[in-house]
């Protein structure tokens, strides 16, 4: 679902200057490797690759789970408030949606020879990090349509590319969730459609969740490319396609006639077409909000990770009880091949 900091790494407050890649990979390996990136290949597990390359595909495979599983939580919230049954069945349907895109990642990510138990240590101590977006409250039914339709919106921008991403696993498995999440962005959409058709209460209610979450959604991005050199390896690599300029850009050119049809206002005074660029042009984004909240001081931080260790906690007896049952399975099976 959301793919905002594959260029920041853990732990980080600001963005360091990158490192070179050390080359003491062998070297005909490392050709082959390479042969295999610049024909536009795909690497597979079973397939040889640099150490920084793995350790860049864990990383950001991660990072995008975490954002899949904390990302229930802001809309999980409102399955019970839900102003119809309809609505209601929809929100079930989206968030389960969202618990399995976390599942295929997890996956894609234990190809590179890290557990799963490693994955979810790191997001529970808070050394691994997941999209700012989910730091923020959701105050009321609009927050539901609006993060349907500009945060999943912003979200499919960055994950199209990564279909054509170089690692195998992780391209297949965005194919099925980019599928899901333009169903999530239109679902979101509709729903804001029909609050802008109803009472002034309810069109004010849209518009303040449109204010509230625009520039946050293009911050999801990712900084500035300039403040990021990192993503320069990872568009060598083939794992990272578009600049994260260039996806704000795309997303912002996509929402406003949008926004025009829902009869919104983007909070933004700069937001002009600008003929000669053939683009909008747009104001200055919050970074030193950003950082902030990557780095733990959002509003909802704390709240966020805490509901996430609790349910891993509460679920321990299911992952022990499904652990017990595996292996008496194997053991009869044992028994019988004697």
């Amino acid at each position: 679902m959301y793919t905002q900091s594959f260029n920041v790494p853990d732990g980080a407050g600001q963005q360091p200057a990158v490192k070179p890649v050390l080359r003491t990979e062998p070297p005909e390996l490392m050709a082959k490797f390479d042969a295999c990136i610049d024909a536009d290949g795909r690497i597979e597990p079973q397939d040889w690759m640099p150490e920084a390359y793995r350790k860049t595909l864990v990383r950001q495979i991660s990072q995008h789970a975490h954002s899949e599983i904390v990302g229930m939580l802001p809309e999980g919230n409102w399955i019970s408030r839900a102003p119809s049954l309809k609505r209601k069945a929809i929100l079930i349907a989206k968030v389960q949606d969202e618990g399995g895109h976390g599942l295929y990642l997890y996956s894609a990510a234990e190809t590179l020879g890290t557990s799963r138990d490693q994955m979810l240590d790191a997001l529970h101590t808070g050394k691994a990090k997941y999209s700012s977006i989910f730091n923020y409250p959701t105050l009321n039914w609009a927050d539901v349509g609006v993060i349907g339709w500009l945060v999943d919106g912003a979200a499919i921008m960055n994950q199209i590319p990564l279909c054509r991403c170089s690692y195998g696993p992780y391209a297949r498995a965005m194919v099925r969730v980019c599928k899901e999440e333009s169903f999530h962005q239109r679902q979101g959409y509709e729903a804001l459609l029909v609050m802008m058709q109803g009472t002034q209460a309810q069109k004010d209610m849209v518009q303040d969740a449109v204010n509230r979450y625009w520039w946050k959604c293009l911050a999801m991005f990712g900084p500035p490319d300039a403040d990021s050199p990192n993503s320069v390896q990872g568009m060598r690599w083939g794992i990272k396609r578009i600049s994260s300029d260039d996806l704000r850009q795309k997303f912002v050119d996509a929402t406003v006639p949008q926004a025009k049809v829902l009869g919104v206002t983007l909070p933004d005074p700069d937001l002009k077409w600008n003929e000669e660029r053939g683009h909008h042009d747009y104001g200055q984004i919050d970074w030193d909000e950003f950082w902030a909240t990557v780095n733990g001081n959002g509003p909802m931080n704390k709240e966020r990770l805490a509901t996430r260790v609790k349910a891993y906690n509460d679920g321990a007896w299911v992952r022990e009880a499904a652990l017990a049952h595996a292996h008496k399975q194997q053991q009869r099976t044992l028994k019988e091949a004697a």
